[in-house]
């Protein structure tokens, strides 16, 4: 406690035991320049260490950043074999569907002229 403060206790009524009491309570109580250099150091080697953790699982988790667009790129190279793949097989089925469909309608267009020209045929002329 500084001689200053001891004053202005005892000018607003502090007894000299009451002062002395205050002052033996905040010498035990007060910290040292010392003491603050102390905790700052301990404080910062716990910061140091802190930094390094974080740089480390900064590191890991580029890398399994890294792990991860190299899995992404090979599913999408996947998934565009199999959509080409998909596609060319949907193409041919469309194109052996057209020509199904033209042979049926080919069958029908025959059968149609068959039935066309047997109703023609015995049919009664016109008068």
């Amino acid at each position: 406690m500084s001689a200053s403060a001891i004053l202005k206790l005892q000018k607003v009524g502090f007894t000299p035991e009451q002062v002395e009491a205050m002052a033996e309570f905040m010498d035990d109580r007060a910290v040292t320049k010392a003491d603050v250099e102390s905790s700052a150091h301990a404080l910062q080697s716990q910061i140091e260490t802190v930094e390094h953790r974080l740089e480390l699982k900064i590191a890991e988790v580029k890398s399994d950043i890294r792990e991860a667009r190299a899995d992404i790129a090979a599913v999408r190279a996947e998934a565009k074999s199999d959509i080409e793949r998909l596609e060319a097989a949907v193409k041919g089925d469309i194109r052996e569907l057209g020509l199904q469909m033209t042979v049926k309608l080919g069958g029908m267009l025959l059968a149609l002229a068959g039935i066309l020209i047997a109703a023609i045929r015995y049919l009664p002329p016109h008068p």
